[in-house]
């Protein structure tokens, strides 16, 4: 079963139910609103990429952090983050049995399916 993680109202999101809805393909969404993500997962978002690629650097999450903060990220402080505040996490990440997936990408998704 694929899980697709983010959050419900983002625009990169409502695009990519879009495309799994129209490839008929199921999936199981969980948003960070509702569902904050565990250590665990965020330490499997991290085995899989590094925190440049899964913490999103261009959102307000991002820009709102303080110097200090920002300057000394690293995974464990990426995993805190991750687990405080959930909307810095770039979206979506789909997650399979083969492979995670970060950032909407019509061309993984297909070899996904």
């Amino acid at each position: 079963m694929i899980k697709i993680f983010g959050i419900k109202n983002c625009d990169t999101m409502k695009k990519t139910f879009k495309w799994f809805d129209a490839h008929n393909v199921d999936y199981q969404f969980v948003d960070y609103k509702k569902e904050a993500p565990t250590q665990a997962l965020a330490e499997q978002f991290l085995g899989a990429h590094p925190w440049e690629t899964i913490i999103n650097k261009r959102g307000t999450t991002w820009r709102k952090l303080d110097e200090a903060t920002k300057d000394s990220m690293d995974n464990t402080n990426a995993i805190e983050i991750m687990m405080t505040q959930p909307s810095i996490i770039k979206r979506p990440i789909v997650v399979s049995d083969k492979t995670i997936l970060v950032g909407f990408d019509e061309a993984a998704f297909k070899k996904l399916i």
